[in-house]
């Protein structure tokens, strides 16, 4: 089960009638987050195996994981602040356990992502998961 953040989402895409509303409800999520700051969008930080500019900013403190991030593209951007919901506040122990595959299928995103979008989001989730196991 993913945590109450994700589960806010879930709910929100139960509501919206069509794939087009919920593709700008998810631009919408990203536009409400915070930039990441200039000084980590740094190569360590970048994700490779993105169509687009992606920057993971991860971390760890007391055992809970986190992640800021930011995108030059608007879906991805959004993509990323979907991620946030399902694993932000997450121990960090816990992080491979979540099947994000499954939780984002609730959503209906793998059948709305091209190929890219998808094995961008595949290289996010990597980045997260393999963050989190090298920090337990």
């Amino acid at each position: 089960m993913a945590n109450a953040a994700f589960e806010t989402i879930v709910e929100d895409f139960e509501f919206l009638e069509d794939w087009e509303e919920r593709y700008r409800h998810v631009i919408e999520q990203g536009k409400a987050m915070e930039p990441l700051d200039a000084a980590l969008k740094v190569p360590a930080t970048k994700v490779d195996g993105c169509a687009s500019q992606v920057w993971l900013h991860p971390k760890i403190e007391n055992g809970i994981f986190r992640f800021d991030g930011e995108s030059d593209a608007m879906i991805v951007n959004g993509l990323i602040a979907v991620l946030r919901m399902l694993y932000n506040d997450t121990p960090a122990a816990q992080i491979a356990a979540i099947d994000a595959k499954a939780e984002l299928a609730r959503l209906g995103l793998n059948d709305h992502l091209s190929a890219q979008r998808s094995n961008g989001l595949a290289a996010m989730i990597a980045r997260i998961c393999e963050t989190a196991a090298a920090g337990t």
